[in-house]
This record gives C-alpha cells, structure tokens and sequence, in this order.
C-alpha cells in the first residue's frame, strides 16, 4: 500500500523574504510565521495553506528558480469570487478576473511582487457530472413504455 502524501508545501523564489512576506501578510491576508532575509527562507500561512519563501542565496545551493505558479483550490465558485473582490480591494495584482474555464476551474490569477502567480480556482466538473446523471435519469423515467 502506498504511503499517503501530506499537503504540499511549495517554495516560490523572492528577491527578499521580509518584503515579499509583508506583500503576503498586508495584501493577501496571509500570516507570516518564521524566517527572515538574512536566514533566506521564511514560512507563511494562511488555514491549511503553507508557503515557503526563499531568496537567491538560499536557493542558489538546490538550483531553483522562477517565478513560480501555486494554485489554490477553494470549496466554491462564491468563495473564488469572494477572495478576488476581498484581494483586488486590498490592492492585489490581478492578472486575470474570476471566469469559467473551458476546463470547467472557475479561476482568478494574482501575482506577487517578484513575478509569482496564485491561480485561485474551484473544480466544478463534478457538479456538471452530477448534473448530467441527472439529466439521464430524468430522461429515462419521462419515457413512457
């Protein structure tokens, strides 16, 4: 049996920890946990949600680089419309408004300071599923025999 994954935490690459958490903390409503500039990575959250943020020196050891892109899955079309107005009035960098994807992610994008986006999404496939099953069931019993 395999061994279950725990949430992924992703790192996405700044050009400065503190300035890149206060733009997370003050404008994306995230809490900033621990780290600094000077030790090159820092970890904020927000609910379950848990980003690392590394500077160049930190990474230049493992290779990585950006920008970087995180998506977000939230339980709710009305909650992706609701965090991009709560964002967007925060003054947020809106790359793309709120729409309904071709496939079927209702999606908003942001960017941070440094080129990073947080393509904020909910996956309403499974209602057109649901409604489709209905739709069938629906036909199956109208027809008379």
């Amino acid at each position: 049996m395999l061994t279950p994954f725990p949430k992924a935490i992703p790192e996405i690459p700044v050009s400065n920890v503190e300035q890149a958490a206060d733009y997370y903390v003050h404008v994306l409503g995230f809490h900033s946990d621990w780290g600094n500039d000077q030790g090159g990575i820092g970890g904020i959250s927000q609910g379950e949600c848990r980003i690392f943020l590394t500077n160049a020196p930190f990474r230049e050891h493992y290779g990585n680089r950006g920008p970087a892109v995180v998506w977000l899955n939230l339980d709710s079309k009305n909650e992706v419309d609701t965090l991009y107005h709560r964002w967007r009035a925060a003054g947020a960098k809106i790359l793309a408004e709120p729409e309904d994807q071709p496939w079927h992610l209702r999606e908003f994008r942001v960017a941070d300071p440094d080129g990073n986006q947080l393509r904020v999404f909910y996956d309403f496939s499974w209602e057109l599923r649901h409604e489709q099953r209905n739709t069938s069931t629906s036909i199956s019993t109208d027809v008379e025999p």
